[in-house]
């Protein structure tokens, strides 16, 4: 609101789904809405418990936005970068992917390395920020589909269930069947399952 105020109108909202699983990419997406912009029900999209309304959400916001786009960082990256440093290069790909140049950047709870437009890094932003809540329902929604899509290329794993997160069936699974090409090798469930010693002492430095 502070920067529709001052007449910067193009301020693209940018956040990250996909930090914490043992499997999977980390998506980002980032969205610029327009002015003024407000959507019922928009919010973190971690507060949305109902499947089916995080994607009614999205579907509305990819509609109304002056442009959205979504990036990613593989799972190779994420074993070699680190997965802090992934999260950010998602984010930064996803904004280099809109169609138009953002006029300023809001972050939830960081700034992006290595991009040249104005930006702010907000604690809590995805509750604070309409564009922020907007660009963490898309790359949740986004992350989902693509994890639905892995679960038919490796049956078994109920992907398309636990999305990839380190739950109890997930937990199980992987010490009965062993991990994927798709785990994360450096997440220390995974190094166990494969007997590996620690490669990334700290992964979110």
């Amino acid at each position: 609101t502070e920067l529709w105020s001052q007449g910067i109108l193009f301020i693209a909202g940018v956040d990250e789904a996909g930090m914490a699983p043992l499997a999977g990419p980390v998506v980002a997406a980032a969205v610029i809405l327009p002015c003024g912009y407000k959507l019922s029900g928009l919010d973190d999209s971690k507060k949305i418990l109902n499947e089916g309304r995080r994607e009614q959400l999205a579907l509305q916001i990819k509609k109304d936005a002056v442009c959205w786009a979504v990036g990613r960082a593989d799972v190779e990256e994420i074993d070699r970068i680190n997965i802090y440093q992934s999260g950010l290069l998602a984010m930064r790909r996803a904004v280099e992917g809109l169609s138009r140049l953002p006029e300023y950047i809001l972050v939830d709870a960081r700034t992006i390395p290595h991009c040249p437009h104005p930006q702010k890094g907000i604690i809590h932003g995805d509750a604070l920020s309409a564009s922020i809540a907007a660009a963490s329902i898309i790359a949740k929604t986004t992350r989902d589909a693509h994890m639905a899509e892995l679960d038919t290329l490796y049956p078994g794993y109920a992907l398309a269930a636990h999305k990839g997160y380190p739950t109890p069936d997930h937990l199980r699974i992987l010490k009965e069947r062993g991990p994927l090409p798709i785990h994360r090798k450096t997440f220390a469930p995974v190094r166990e399952a494969l007997s590996f010693q620690p490669v990334q002492p700290e992964l979110f430095r």
